[in-house]
């Protein structure tokens, strides 16, 4: 009878996963020309979204981070394209993880420069995983196409390898999946999470950009500015 049951129980958590429709691509404009773009995966049984940015520039589209949604690689690109008439020129993952760096295979095969910190890279490589076609120090300015950002490296948190990535003149942190959401009642995966170090990263990130106005987190909602606290509350 106990067999019967647990048999139910999996196929009942079976078809609930299948019924839930996979939501589609969403693209959000940010400010300027920063756009925010959200895709989905299954994450603990329930479709999850994963925040990513891009911005175009006068050169094309730079990409922060890939989607998480394998089957949305390629209609990013294209709603580029339609939407902005501008082909993606340059690819940045923040950090190792699927959620961030998953797309590096597809892009590469279409000649799409990527591009990751060394660290990440190793990471990458002893994972087997595929990896970027290009490295770079973990603290970098990059000016492109008119735009300036610069990547940061702090210290260990979600993972050892994370960056955020800072631009000046707009005072936008893109935080990924070191800062979590002011929606976040967890910190989600922490598996390869340093938990002691966490909170001296984030504060570190709060001395460097202090009053950004705008904070994007990895996942759901990034509109609040208050998110670095909250995660740093997460992590008491």
């Amino acid at each position: 009878m106990r067999i019967l049951i647990i048999i139910s129980f999996f196929f009942s958590c079976t078809q609930n996963i299948i019924a839930q429709p996979r939501p589609a691509l969403e693209i959000t404009h940010l400010t300027g020309n920063f756009y925010i773009y959200k895709t989905y995966n299954l994450y603990q049984g329930s479709y999850t979204p994963a925040n990513a940015m891009y911005l175009i520039t006068n050169k094309g589209a730079i990409l922060f981070d890939t989607p998480w949604d394998e089957t949305q690689f390629q209609p990013l690109l294209d709603s580029i394209e339609h939407k902005h008439h501008k082909k993606v020129i340059m690819i940045i993952a923040t950090h190792s993880h699927e959620d961030r760096a998953g797309g590096f295979g597809f892009y590469n095969k279409k000649h799409t420069p990527t591009y990751s910190t060394k660290l990440t890279d190793e990471i990458l490589k002893k994972d087997n995983k595929p990896r970027p076609s290009r490295t770079f120090e973990n603290d970098t300015t990059f000016t492109i196409g008119g735009h300036k950002f610069q990547t940061c490296y702090a210290g260990e948190g979600h993972t050892k390898d994370n960056i955020v990535i800072w631009f000046p003149k707009e005072r936008i942190l893109y935080g990924g999946c070191l800062i979590k959401s002011i929606e976040a009642k967890k910190l989600g995966f922490t598996g390869e999470a340093n938990l002691q170090q966490w909170p001296k990263t984030l504060n570190k990130l709060k001395q460097r950009y202090p009053s950004p106005s705008y904070i994007i987190t990895g996942h759901d909602n990034w509109r609040s500015t208050k998110s670095i606290d909250h995660t740093l509350e997460l992590l008491k």
